[in-house]
């Protein structure tokens, strides 16, 4: 039988979208919700659910909670399609032809409900590029959250597109200056550029049907959603969020998500958290060891992030950057992250041996106890936002190299606004990755390590008690707490 009053434990569910940073972050949100005794369901598509208990401790570190379930859902594709590089918008596609009815039929039908206490669910916390869910919220009169696992000035840029079109700053033509300043996104005339726009922006007609407009559709329905998080903190992009409060006024910004939860679990800690993670690839934690043994501050961390392809040429010019900087690297080269059929190529014997001598390659690495290692000293980064606030939080200065979506303008944000790195998209040469490594490590370590640290603090205090993310985090709790008595 359901329980009954205002001291019934309310029931989220939560329903990211199925790609490793957006499981991540939402993973990481189930975590502090059920540690204050919120019933959790977790929705995670087969796929990413399979992995998740093939390379993770997941089921043990969430036993522990009353009242947590995993629920699962397909995606729509098949289990051998790659969902990365290009073809990560066939997940899209899918997503809204197969798994949304899907996912109304199971919450309507009562799939969801708590197995532990039986009760319904009392509020959805979606992501926020999942907006259908607001239609079958609305339905069952059941509250929706959107959490959008971007970051606020990527949230803004989105939401800004209808502006930037109307005034004719877009499209962009074929072979214009892509560094033309863009001047109708409120907080941002001065400095956004064509290339620091999301990289669905570069379609030739914005008007018709495209990723663009669904990203921009997508992130437009966010004011119908009953509030927004975000994993950033006030103190980094308070500009931007005073821009999104226009439209979308009840905001929980409780960024570093990972900062916070390793806050809010202190001394609850076990062994079984302590080496934990939510990652999709199998973590190969031989890096660490390696790290142990590499002087303070030697290192320049490489990963292109869960999504990202290049090609064998692309890798190349990156990698003899690498060597050439005669800087050490700690690189992860993902199953998957090389395209094309020259994957197999002989490697040059330089980059060999220069690997040998100052370099570690891993598959997947732990990345938050790599970047708090003291042997790391740089970050080159696919700019993902996942990777960009968890450098941030750690006081690593980045070079950012960025593929796809919020990328683009994350990585603008982090040379050009919060001067925490460089930025080198839309290239890819062997003399800029080693100019820019050695700027990084050595020339302007100085510089760059100033504003990371204190940037760092900035983090530190918003999770600690008493700090802005902290205090929202437990205002998400209450409010979700007072939306279930409202639904007795």
């Amino acid at each position: 039988m359901e329980a009954e009053g205002p001291k019934a434990s309310p029931h989220v569910l939560i329903f990211p979208a199925p790609a490793q940073g957006h499981v991540n972050s939402m993973l990481k949100l189930a975590e502090l919700l059920a540690f204050a005794g919120v019933h959790v369901t977790f929705v995670n598509s087969e796929y990413n659910h399979d992995r998740l208990v093939r390379y993770t401790n997941i089921l043990a570190r969430f036993a522990c909670f009353p009242g947590f379930q995993f629920k699962t859902i397909p995606d729509g594709l098949p289990p051998e399609h790659p969902r990365s590089g290009s073809r990560v918008m066939d997940l899209v596609d899918s997503l809204k032809s197969v798994t949304k009815p899907l996912f109304r039929e199971m919450l309507f039908s009562g799939q969801f409900n708590s197995v532990s206490s039986r009760s319904s669910v009392s509020c959805i916390i979606a992501d926020g590029i999942l907006s259908f869910t607001i239609d079958v919220g609305d339905e069952l009169g059941i509250p929706v959250i959107h959490f959008r696992t971007i970051s606020a000035c990527c949230f803004w840029a989105y939401f800004s597109i209808p502006f930037v079109i109307e005034a004719g700053e877009l499209p962009i033509q074929g072979n214009e200056d892509m560094d033309r300043v863009i001047s109708s996104v409120p907080g941002m005339e001065t400095f956004l550029r064509c290339r620091d726009l999301p990289s669905f922006c570069r379609v030739s007609n914005p008007a018709e049907p495209n990723y663009l407009q669904l990203f921009v559709e997508e992130t437009r329905q966010s004011p119908r959603a009953r509030a927004l998080i975000l994993n950033t903190f006030e103190e980094l992009e308070g500009t931007m969020l005073s821009h999104i409060r226009t439209h979308c006024p009840q905001i929980y910004t409780i960024g570093p998500l990972h900062a916070l939860l390793k806050l809010k679990l202190g001394s609850e800690t076990t062994a079984l958290h302590s080496q934990s993670s939510n990652s999709l690839f199998q973590v190969d934690r031989s890096c660490m060891t390696w790290l142990d043994a590499q002087p303070l501050k030697s290192v320049i961390y490489v990963s292109f992030g869960s999504i990202t392809t290049m090609t064998k040429d692309v890798l190349m010019e990156f990698w003899h950057g690498l060597v050439n900087s005669k800087k050490r690297f700690l690189w992860v080269i993902r199953p998957g992250l090389v395209d094309g059929n020259d994957a197999d190529r002989q490697t040059p014997a330089e980059l060999v041996e220069g690997t040998k001598e100052r370099g570690y390659m891993v598959g997947w690495a732990p990345q938050e106890e790599v970047l708090a290692h003291p042997a790391i000293g740089g970050f080159l980064t696919h700019s993902g936002w996942n990777s960009t606030i968890e450098s941030i939080a750690a006081g690593i200065p980045m070079i950012c190299w960025p593929y796809l979506a919020d990328q683009q303008v994350n990585s603008r944000f982090v040379s050009k606004v919060w001067k925490l790195g460089m930025d080198m998209k839309d290239v890819c040469d062997r003399v800029i990755v080693e100019k820019m490594v050695n700027d990084l490590m050595v020339e302007k370590r100085e510089e760059f390590l100033k504003s990371s640290v204190e940037m760092s603090r900035l983090a530190r205090e918003s999770v600690s008690e008493g700090g802005s993310s902290y205090s929202n985090l437990d205002r998400l709790i209450d409010d979700i707490r007072l939306m279930n008595v409202g639904a007795k």
